[in-house]
């Protein structure tokens, strides 16, 4: 069977980058079509009906939603490629959970530093940064949060990398000061194609981030 490999995609969203980094990894061709989230396309609506939200991986007419499911997906389906996860089921678990805690905090708790102010900003801006120091802590001295080499913990912090400059300028500390291992991390993981390739910039990121703060009204 042909595999026909389409991406619903933004390209700022991070949880896209997720997908294209996998795809990439995997070698495996794709089509992106790239969504207008304002004005939503019928595909969208039709292929992820419940969030309609991008991404959606549709493989061979069939969707798949939410960025580390489809990651996983391509995993499997494409196993003669290099693994993203670990063969060994506690560190596939363990894979998993770091990736579910940088669901859960980094874009709910970052994105209040541009979308709030007041009390939320300030707690967010604490919470975010305990959330780097954590992660920080559980890279340690290693090359890769999977150890040696790129995988799915990596994948799924990466492209939130481009959101640096974002966080440390709204939050008003320095990355490289306070979480030096982790930058480190991510100039490392964009020496990847697969990386570089798929991120977006961190100074749109940032002028991005200001739009929503000036639409909201936000000072």
């Amino acid at each position: 069977m042909a595999n026909e490999v389409v991406l619903l995609d933004f390209e700022m969203s991070p949880f896209a980058a997720r997908v294209r980094i996998a795809l990439e990894e995997k070698g495996i061709e794709y089509k992106s079509k790239v969504e207008d989230l304002s004005n939503k396309s019928s595909t969208l609506l039709k292929m992820n009906p419940v969030h309609q939200q991008i991404p959606v991986l549709i493989h061979n007419g069939r969707p798949i939603c939410e960025s580390m499911i489809i990651v996983q997906y391509i995993d499997e389906v494409w196993s003669h490629k290099p693994s993203l996860l670990p063969s060994d089921p506690y560190r596939r678990a363990h894979a998993r959970f770091w990736a579910d805690y940088i669901d859960k905090k980094i874009y709910p708790i970052g994105r209040n530093l541009w979308a709030s102010e007041g009390e939320v900003k300030e707690s967010s801006k604490k919470d975010l940064f305990q959330c780097f120091k954590i992660l920080e802590e559980e890279l340690g001295d290693k090359q890769y949060f999977g150890d040696e080499s790129f995988g799915y913990i990596d994948l799924a912090l990466i492209p939130f990398y481009s959101f640096f400059y974002t966080f440390e300028t709204l939050g008003n500390w320095s990355m490289v000061a306070e979480f030096p291992k982790l930058v480190k991390w991510g100039e490392r993981c964009l020496q990847k194609e697969s990386v570089s390739k798929s991120l977006s910039d961190q100074k749109e990121i940032y002028e991005a981030a200001l739009q929503i703060k000036q639409e909201l009204g936000i000072e």
